[in-house]
C-alpha cells in the first residue's frame, strides 16, 4: 500500500483464503491482476479486511474496477457483511460487484440460503452493477473419495437425494469469465451453475467403484448424530443453520441447470465421473 491507499489490480477477491476464493483466483486470466482480501490468517500480498465492521474495506478496493464478494460459510448476518462491502466498493469506485450466492436461495427451510436471498436483494437495489452466481453443491465435497484417500462417505442426509453436482474448478471457471469481461455483458445477469447430472450420493459411490474397483461405504448418520460427533466443534448458529440444510436433504433433492456454464464457457460442465482417479 501507498500513502494507506492500496496499489491497483483489476480483480478483488473478497474471501480468497478460502478454497472458493482460492479457485478463482487460480482461474483468473493472466492479463488480470488479483487482490486477495481476508479475514485472517494473512500472507503476503492479502490485505486483511474486517467484513462485520467495513474496516479496512475502502482502501483494500481503492483501484479495483470489479469485486467477487464469498461470505464466510453459515455466518450468522450474511446481509450485513455484504451491505458493507457493497458500501465500500460503491465508495471507492467499483465498477462491477459479483456475488456468490447459492443455488435455490429462497429456501425458508434452510436459513443460510434464505440470507442469500436477502443478500440479492440488497445487489438488486445497490447503485453498482452487479452479477450473482448460484452454484450447486460440490463435486469435492466428496473429493477424499473421489481420488482414492477414503473408502467412506459420512452423510447427516438421504445417501439417495439428489444433487447437481458441480465440479469447483467449474464455479471458478465462470467466475473468472464474468470478472474479466466486466459488466458490459453480465451486469443483472443471475446464473445458476449446476454439473451435468443429477447424481445422489449412493450413485456418486457406485461410480467410484465402477471406475475404479475400489468398495465404497456409505455411513448414513442422523442429523442429531451429525451434531453430537462432526457438528460438535462448531458454534450454536453455524450448527443449526448446517442440520437445518441436513434435514432438508432429507425430505428434497438439490438441482441446479447448467446451461449458464456451457454458454459461458463454451463446453458441458465437467462430470463427477471425470473427477475420479
Amino acid at each position: 500500500m501507498e500513502n494507506g491507499i492500496a496499489r491497483g489490480a483489476d480483480i478483488a477477491v473478497i474471501g480468497a483464503a478460502g478454497k472458493t476464493g482460492e479457485a478463482v483466483v487460480a482461474a483468473l486470466p493472466p492479463s488480470v491482476t488479483a487482490r486477495r482480501l481476508v479475514r485472517k490468517a494473512r500472507v503476503d500480498g492479502d490485505f486483511e479486511v474486517e467484513l462485520e465492521t467495513g474496516r479496512g474495506l475502502r482502501k483494500a478496493l481503492a483501484g479495483c474496477r470489479g469485486v467477487y464478494f464469498i461470505a464466510p460459510n453459515v455466518h450468522p448476518d450474511e446481509p450485513a457483511l455484504l451491505r458493507n462491502a457493497l458500501t465500500a466498493a460503491a465508495s471507492a469506485g467499483v465498477e462491477h460487484f459479483v456475488y456468490h450466492s447459492v443455488a435455490w436461495p429462497f429456501s425458508p427451510s434452510m436459513p443460510h440460503h434464505l440470507d442469500k436471498a436477502r443478500c440479492e436483494d440488497e445487489l438488486h437495489r445497490s447503485p453498482l452493477k452487479w452479477t450473482v452466481l448460484q452454484p450447486c453443491a460440490y463435486a469435492q465435497n466428496f473429493e477424499a473419495v473421489l481420488t482414492g484417500r477414503s473408502e467412506t462417505i459420512v452423510v447427516p442426509y438421504s445417501a439417495d437425494t439428489r444433487f447437481s453436482f458441480v465440479s469447483l474448478a467449474d464455479v471458478a471457471a465462470v467466475a473468472a469469465v464474468v470478472l474479466s469481461e466486466g459488466p458490459g455483458e453480465h451486469h443483472g445477469a443471475t446464473y445458476e451453475v449446476g454439473g451435468p447430472e443429477a447424481l445422489s450420493v449412493m450413485e456418486v459411490a457406485q461410480m467410484v467403484e465402477k471406475q475404479t474397483s475400489r468398495t465404497v461405504a456409505i455411513e448414513q448418520i442422523s442429523v442429531d448424530q451429525w451434531r453430537e460427533q462432526i457438528g460438535s466443534g462448531l458454534d450454536v448458529n453455524a450448527s443449526s443453520r448446517l442440520a437445518a440444510m441436513f434435514e432438508f436433504y432429507n425430505h428434497h433433492d438439490f438441482l441446479a441447470g447448467s446451461a449458464a456454464v456451457e454458454l459461458l464457457l463454451g463446453r458441458r460442465p465437467m462430470g463427477v465421473g471425470s473427477l475420479i482417479r
